[in-house]
């Protein structure tokens, strides 16, 4: 792709500060983890930080260490990435789906109460898009039905609810740092939380199920190797130093694509703002008018992907998926997920986007929209999209 997705953004310095790890013994468990830790904790205002290997390992760990097992149902939005509910069926617990809110994406919490029954253990929030859920009315419910609340902040680093930081609002919370987020360590992830209890056991599950106080053969029950490793921590500490100017850079590119689209026919743009909170932007993701149909979407992103600007389908709602249709049915319609997700498209966005990059992208996108129009009869509009 001439014009790419997403790209990573590495400084000198940090490639620098990769390779004086590799100059020492300490490629593990080492003193750039500890200082990579406690500089997430200091950031997001969390008492505890335990580095891991994805974002994925996180989620897991934090499933495990509450207990939620076999049977449990947990409530998740099926607009997501997949790893929301395959770390509930690494458990044998039950992903229970609810819709989401046709503006942010995130969960509508109308709808949680009548999914909950008595083997309700938890709520999955997703801070979609770097957009923050609503949190108050979330935690409110969990607490009036004895819930465990769970953060994905994976795409949500530096986001803010209410004036904090999102992930530290629940029982626990989860970032992720893949190429494609706002922030990077290659692979790895961490997870957050106020609770030394709960983070002592997602550190032991971590390395082995091997908490700090025993010998490194001893195992207090079984973990896992979901160690993130030094080498990941030194970039993730360099990529931290900038984060406030990562994210000022983002929203700049939002705004620019917001600025070049407000005009162009048949586009629903994502809002720039939302009261009380801050969006962390991990992706800019366009939804196409109520007419259209998912063919022309689709035929939409090929065309782009044809003139070599990448562009993604953000999200495949999780409960079509082939690995998930006979796994578990929705209770409820999940209307606005599927109409919603028919219709978006993620467009090119990093730190590194250029003017004259954003420029194409507008370009192409509203020459094919128009093209797409006419492609094919209208699809049929549905209520709440």
């Amino acid at each position: 792709m001439r014009i790419p997705l997403s790209a990573p953004d590495i400084q000198e310095a940090e490639i620098a500060a990769v390779a004086a790890v590799l100059r020492t013994p300490h490629l593990s468990l080492g003193p750039k983890l500890e200082e990579f830790e406690r500089n997430i904790a200091r950031y997001i205002g969390a008492g505890n930080t335990i580095g891991v290997s994805s974002g994925t390992a996180g989620l897991h760990l934090c499933v495990r260490a509450l207990g939620i097992g076999a049977g449990d149902e947990v409530i998740v939005p099926s607009f997501t990435f997949v790893a929301v509910a395959n770390v509930l069926r690494y458990e044998h617990a039950v992903p229970v789906f609810v819709d989401i809110r046709p503006k942010t994406l995130n969960l509508d919490t109308s709808r949680i109460l009548a999914a909950i029954t008595p083997r309700t253990k938890a709520i999955l929030v997703v801070h979609t898009f770097g957009c923050p859920a609503d949190l108050a009315e979330i935690l409110e419910i969990a607490r009036r039905h004895h819930l465990h609340v769970i953060e994905d902040a994976c795409e949500a680093i530096g986001a803010e609810y209410h004036g904090r930081r999102v992930g530290a609002h629940g029982d626990a919370g989860v970032f992720a740092f893949y190429p494609n987020k706002q922030i990077t360590t290659g692979e790895g992830g961490a997870v957050v939380t106020n609770d030394p209890r709960l983070a002592a056991r997602v550190k032991a599950l971590r390395n082995q199920g091997r908490p700090d106080t025993e010998d490194w053969f001893q195992h207090s029950e079984i973990g896992y190797n979901y160690r993130i490793s030094e080498m990941n921590c030194a970039l993730g500490i360099g990529q931290l130093n900038r984060i406030e100017a990562i994210l000022h850079r983002r929203e700049e590119i939002a705004r620019a694509y917001d600025e070049q689209l407000r005009d162009c026919g048949n586009l629903r743009l994502p809002l720039l703002t939302v009261a009380e909170r801050r969006i962390s932007w991990f992706v800019y993701v366009v939804r196409l008018a109520d007419q259209f149909s998912e063919m022309q979407r689709d035929w939409i992103q090929k065309e782009m992907n044809r003139r070599g600007i990448g562009c993604g389908r953000y999200f495949a709602p999780i409960h079509l998926q082939p690995a998930y249709r006979h796994v578990v049915a929705p209770r409820d319609g999940l209307k606005v997920t599927e109409f919603a997700a028919a219709r978006c498209l993620a467009l090119p966005f990093f730190n590194l986007l250029e003017e004259a990059q954003i420029n194409e992208v507008c370009g192409n996108l509203c020459e094919l929209v128009a093209m797409a129009e006419k492609l094919a009869p209208a699809g049929k509009a549905a209520t709440g999209g």
